[in-house]
């Protein structure tokens, strides 16, 4: 943009990255926050708590004060305008295809859309797209557009491969009750979550990939958790995975900085990635599992089956005890 003119393009940006129990907004921006305290103290178990609570008993616990910083990945649309009209530009940062959605809210003195034209583009991984020019009229106004934009992940051409069955998602030969799964619904309430599986186990189990592919999403500096889903449910450490196939994995309520992946690392099954916690919106310790597919500016999670003995799938339900095999 030339000149002593004022800013001719007032973006509203307004963000979505899936996941009901992640509520999405907060898990794209970065951010400081003030200094909180934090509590560090063993569990019944012997593991390492962290948590915003200190614990229930009399026992002795270190307290810190932490100042929680979390860096991640987006997407923009940014604009720019040359005399001749206005060109809007989508950058993603993410390791994973976006899909990115634009409503204008006001456009003046320039040419609208193209009739028809859907306003939705799929985005490359670390990449740059153009996605609209919008001539000038000639009018010697300067042209004015508001708009906002989505952004969710994950190619909505993709599909689930057939066959696919996943490693349950800690070490081999160990075990763990499923509290929740589909038809079994508590707070799985919503298209995103419905298949998701939320496994019962100790703050600290190593949590590892079910299915190989590209790390694209990590968050890994939260300490709070609790049942109160206004205050907690932006705040759950997790991993996100990219597979093959262009579904991808959420693995959430991990524990606070235990994440040894980074987005851009490709994970194999059966790698360690994290330890589980109780982070986030959660009544108690456990590891909330889903895979998820774009369908079109809306994600949904996907039934699955997890490896069992001799590579036979077994469909998730809830109290069951599901087994661990390589």
């Amino acid at each position: 943009m030339k000149g002593g003119d004022a800013q001719i393009l007032v973006p509203r940006r307004h963000t979505r990255f899936s996941t009901t129990l992640l509520v999405t907004v907060a898990l794209l921006f970065s951010g400081v926050l003030a200094a909180q305290t934090m509590y560090k103290y063993r569990g019944e178990n012997g593991e390492w708590i962290f948590s915003d609570r200190p614990p229930a008993s009399d026992q002795e616990a270190e307290i810190r004060s932490i100042n929680s910083r979390g860096t991640r990945s987006g997407l923009g649309v940014t604009y720019t305008f040359d005399g001749s009209g206005v060109t809007l530009t989508a950058r993603n940062q993410f390791y994973a295809p976006m899909e990115v959605a634009i409503e204008f809210e006001s456009i003046e003195n320039v040419e609208y859309p193209p009739s028809g034209h859907p306003l939705r583009w799929l985005v490359p991984a670390r990449s740059e797209l153009l996605l609209l020019e919008l001539p000038s009229l000639g009018d010697p106004v300067t042209p004015t557009v508001r708009y906002r934009y989505e952004y969710l992940p994950g190619d909505p051409a993709a599909r689930h491969a057939g066959g696919v069955n996943y490693r349950a998602p800690f070490a081999a030969g160990a075990s763990y009750p499923i509290t929740q799964t589909y038809p079994d619904s508590m707070t799985h309430l919503t298209r995103d979550s419905m298949y998701a599986v939320d496994i019962a186990m100790p703050v600290g189990t190593d949590i590892v990939a079910a299915r190989g592919g590209v790390v694209f999403d990590v968050a890994s500096t939260n300490f709070k958790g609790g049942p109160d889903v206004d205050a907690y449910a932006d705040l759950a450490n997790l991993v996100r995975i990219l597979h093959d196939d262009g579904t991808f994995a959420v693995y959430a309520h991990l524990n606070w900085n235990t994440i040894r992946v980074q987005p851009g690392d490709r994970v194999k099954t059966g790698e360690y990635i994290a330890d589980s916690g109780n982070t986030g919106f959660s009544s108690g310790p456990h590891l909330h599992f889903a895979v998820q597919r774009n369908m079109g500016m809306r994600v949904e999670s996907l039934p699955i089956a997890f490896r069992g003995a001799d590579g036979v799938g077994v469909v998730p339900a809830t109290d069951q005890l599901l087994m661990a095999y390589p």
